[in-house]
C-alpha cells in the first residue's frame, strides 16, 4: 500500500508542475496509465484534454487498455477542425516512440500554458489523439533495451504471432486469413468513429520518413506511389527537414538502402502486405507516414533525452500539415441535414494495378457532413456524389497561407434527385435580354432557386417572381439578393 502511494505521488510531481517533468525512462504500462491521467488532468486547466481508451491488449491473463489522450483548444462548435492521430509503440521492441509521445503531450501543454504562438496555433486549429503504445503487451515482454533483438515484436493470439502492422485489411488483394488481434480491431474502430486527416506511426529500426505505398501488387520492391504522392512525399520531406539527423541520409548498421533526403517510398524500400498507413489512406483517406526514429530499436534510456530533442520540431511541424487542404461540410439543400457522400479529387481518384484502375475516395462524416483533404497549394476540383442526390462538382483553391496553413473550407449542399428539375423559365419570371442557355433548375417551395446544371460559358440575369435577383455564372455559382 505504501509503495503505491509513493509511487502516486512521484508521478503527481513528474507532470503537475513546470518544476517537475517526466522523467526520462521506459515507464511501465501501470505507469505509463498514471502519467497519461496526470496529463489529462494537467492539460485540463489550460485546454481541452480528454483520455479514453479504445479497447484492451490481445493478452488473455493481463490485458492491458489501450488508452489515447486527446489534446484541443479549439472552439467546440467550430467546423472542420482536423483530427491528427500518432500511434507509438506498434511493435512491443520499439520503444522510444511511446517515451517520445508522453514527452510531445507534456510540451504541448506546457507551450500552450507559456503562450508559445505555434503551439496555441496548433491546438486551437486541430484535434491531437495520441496513443503512446499500440502493443502494451510485446513492450512488457521485450525486456531490457536491446538494439536488435525481436522479443515483444508481435502480439500473441491463440498462441499465433501477429505483427500489427502486416495485420490490416489490404485494397489490392486478399490479406491472410487469420484472426485479426484486438489492437488492429481497435484502431479500425477508431477510425471508423472518427475522421483523421492525418497520422503518423512510431518506429524505430532506421532513420527514415517512409511513405505509402507499402505494398506493390505488381513488383517487388519497386515504387508504387499514391495519387497523391506529391503530398506524402511534402509530408515525409517536412519530418525529415525538421529533423537534425534524418535528413542527412544516415545510414544506420543493417540497413542498405539509401534514403534521399531522408524519405523512402515504402513500396521501394522493402514491401509487405497488411500495413497499417496503406489502410488508413485506402479505406479513410488519412494520410499516414511511418516514422523511423533510431537507429537502434530499443535506444537506452540515457538516449531518451536526445530522442526527444531531435524528434520534437519534426512532430510539431508534421502536426500542423493537418490544415494544409480543404474541409467543409455536404448538407441536404432542403432539410439542411448532413449527409454521407463520397468525394474524390478530379486527377487523383485512380490508381492502376494490372491494368485495372481502382478508385481511390474518401467520405464525409455521416454525423455532421465533414471533410477533410490534404492537399497542396493549387486548384482543384471535388466531385461529389451521395445515394438519393444528384451529383455535382465544385472548383475551388487551396492557397499557401504563412506563417501557418489553413484549410480551404466549402459548404455543399445537394439535391434530393427525386425533386423535379425543368430547362424552362417559369412563366411568372422576368428576365432580361441576356439569355440564359441551357439552363436547368428549379424552384423550392421557399422561393430559392437551385440550379442543377449548366452547359455552357454564359451568364445569366433574372428576377424572379419580383423578389429576388439571380446571377447564375459558370461553375454552378449562385448568388442570391433579396429585393427590398
Amino acid at each position: 500500500m505504501m509503495k503505491l502511494m509513493i509511487l502516486s505521488v512521484v508521478v503527481v510531481c513528474l507532470v503537475s508542475s513546470a518544476e517537475c517533468k517526466i522523467e526520462f525512462k521506459y515507464h511501465k504500462n501501470p505507469e505509463l496509465e498514471d502519467v497519461l491521467r496526470s496529463l489529462e488532468e494537467k492539460g485540463r486547466k489550460v485546454l481541452e484534454t480528454r483520455l479514453y481508451t479504445i479497447g484492451n491488449s490481445s493478452s488473455i491473463t493481463n490485458p492491458v487498455p489501450l488508452w489515447v489522450l486527446e489534446l484541443t483548444a479549439a472552439n467546440k462548435s467550430q467546423y472542420g477542425v482536423p483530427n491528427v492521430k500518432l500511434v507509438g509503440n506498434m511493435h512491443g521492441n520499439e520503444a522510444g516512440g511511446r517515451e517520445i509521445l508522453l514527452h510531445f503531450i507534456e510540451y504541448l501543454i506546457d507551450q500552450y500554458s507559456q503562450k508559445n504562438a505555434t503551439v496555441r496555433w496548433l491546438l486551437e486549429n486541430t484535434k491531437i489523439h495520441v496513443i503512446p503504445t499500440l502493443n502494451p503487451d510485446g513492450f512488457a515482454s521485450a525486456g531490457s533495451a536491446v538494439c536488435e533483438a525481436t522479443t515483444g515484436r508481435y502480439v500473441v493470439v491463440d498462441g499465433s504471432k501477429i505483427d500489427l502492422n502486416r495485420d490490416f485489411p489490404n485494397y489490392f488483394m486478399d490479406s491472410p486469413d487469420q484472426e485479426q488481434a484486438l489492437e488492429t480491431k481497435a484502431i479500425i474502430r477508431l477510425m471508423n468513429e472518427t475522421k483523421f486527416i492525418l497520422s503518423a506511426a512510431l518506429h524505430e529500426g532506421a532513420l527514415v520518413a517512409n511513405y505509402p505505398y507499402d505494398l506493390n501488387p505488381e513488383h517487388y520492391e519497386r515504387e508504387f506511389v499514391t495519387p497523391d504522392d506529391d503530398v506524402f512525399k511534402f509530408l515525409a520531406k517536412t519530418y525529415s527537414d525538421n529533423h537534425p539527423q534524418m535528413h542527412k541520409e544516415v545510414n544506420c548498421s543493417g540497413v542498405t538502402a539509401k534514403f534521399e533526403h531522408g524519405i523512402v517510398n515504402g513500396a521501394e524500400w522493402y514491401q509487405f502486405v497488411g500495413g497499417m498507413g496503406d489502410y488508413n489512406y485506402n479505406y479513410h483517406g488519412c494520410m499516414e507516414v511511418t516514422l523511423e526514429l533510431s537507429c537502434c530499436k530499443y535506444p537506452p534510456k540515457e538516449n531518451l533525452p536526445q530522442l526527444w530533442d531531435e524528434n520534437r520540431e519534426s512532430l510539431l511541424a508534421y502536426c500542423m500539415q493537418a490544415n494544409r487542404g480543404v474541409t467543409g461540410r455536404i448538407v441536404d439543400f432542403d432539410t439542411r441535414k448532413p449527409i454521407e457522400a463520397t468525394l474524390k479529387i478530379e486527377g487523383r481518384d485512380t490508381v492502376k494495378v494490372f491494368q485495372e484502375y481502382k478508385q481511390i475516395y474518401f467520405k464525409s462524416w455521416s454525423k455532421t457532413g465533414e471533410f477533410w483533404r490534404l492537399l497542396l497549394p493549387g486548384t482543384y476540383v471535388l466531385k461529389i456524389e451521395a445515394e438519393g442526390y444528384y451529383p455535382t462538382t465544385k472548383r475551388f483553391e487551396v492557397k499557401d497561407y504563412k506563417p501557418f496553413p489553413q484549410l480551404t473550407f466549402l459548404n455543399i449542399s445537394l439535391l434530393r434527385n427525386t425533386v423535379p428539375t425543368t430547362t424552362h423559365v417559369p412563366p411568372k419570371e422576368k428576365t432580361s435580354s441576356i439569355p440564359i442557355i441551357n439552363l436547368t433548375s428549379r424552384f423550392s417551395d421557399k422561393g430559392d432557386v437551385v440550379v442543377t446544371s449548366v452547359q455552357e460559358s454564359k451568364v445569366a440575369l433574372a428576377a424572379v417572381q419580383n423578389k429576388y435577383s439571380i446571377i447564375l455564372l459558370v461553375n454552378l455559382v449562385v448568388l442570391l439578393v433579396h429585393l427590398t
